[in-house]
């Protein structure tokens, strides 16, 4: 989560009063959509409209540029629908949910469980009131480990996305770097950390390999070693090994070690093609 949920206000008759001002983030391809949300924002006390976003890939920028303590989120959305969204950023880094969706009404009370909220198309003042008091009261009344698992029944959800991601988002220090997936040359593991080399440059991001893995398509990234993703278009020669290793060579001259562990499937296969 993007802030620690401070313990909750004695008398629960003045819900709001004392409370740090949330930020907000607006995303819904439908600029009028979003115009909406932000007329009724306007001139609320509690809630600050940080930024606007019309698509899925701008929205999971500014949720990691940003780190806002509420989004309204549209679900479909074209590219990256809403529930992609939660899955690019993660339940560690995903703010509170409010859906602003045109689902159908049985559609949506699948996701009461796990959204803070939702609002359904066309909706008035009042439910909108309803929604974003339902949200100051989970921000500041649960405890950061309870809105994590909401995210996780949320993901749950989602289900696996219907798309592998073709580009990253990584944060480093101040700056988002979007890098197009076909540009990484290769992926090493650091702990609890990832390395991506794309040409002369190294991006660090916070995740661990194999949760990595999972976005980037098996069909183009080949895990060589327990450490080591490569892509599969950056191979230039392989070089059969002597015991339990071998090594891969790319375009750009570096070399891998590939470990006799995943000397097998894929990578058994495309040393049958090649050698």
């Amino acid at each position: 989560m993007t802030a620690s949920a401070p313990a909750a206000t004695q008398g629960s008759d003045s819900k709001t009063e004392n409370r740090a001002i949330l930020s907000a983030l607006v995303i819904d391809d439908e600029e009028l959509a979003r115009q909406r949300v932000c007329d009724l924002l306007e001139n609320h006390p509690k809630i600050k409209v940080r930024a606007e976003c019309s698509n899925g890939r701008e929205a999971v920028e500014k949720i990691l540029e940003l780190e806002p303590d509420l989004v309204f989120l549209d679900i479909n959305m074209p590219d990256l629908d809403g529930f992609g969204v939660i899955q690019e950023i993660g339940k560690h880094r995903m703010p509170a949910v409010i859906f602003v969706t045109a689902y159908d009404q049985y559609a949506v009370k699948a996701f009461e469980a796990a959204a803070v909220d939702y609002l359904l198309k066309p909706f008035d003042r009042r439910r909108f009131d309803q929604a974003v008091e339902k949200a100051l009261d989970t921000y500041f009344r649960e405890q950061v480990d309870q809105l994590e698992r909401r995210m996780e029944k949320l993901m749950a959800l989602a289900g696996p996305s219907k798309a592998f991601s073709d580009r990253l988002v990584v944060r480093q220090g101040g700056t988002v770097h979007l890098l197009k997936v076909n540009e990484v040359d290769w992926v090493e593991s650091a702990r609890n950390y990832v390395k991506i080399h794309c040409g002369p440059h190294a991006y660090t991001m916070r995740e661990t390999l194999s949760n990595f893995e999972q976005k980037l398509d098996p069909e183009r990234f080949l895990r060589i070693h327990r450490s080591t993703l490569v892509n599969i278009d950056r191979i230039r020669r392989i070089e059969p090994g002597y015991g339990s290793e071998s090594r891969l060579e790319l375009d750009n001259g570096t070399k891998l070690v590939i470990s006799r562990a995943y000397r097998r499937g894929k990578v058994k296969e495309l040393l049958e093609e090649i050698l």
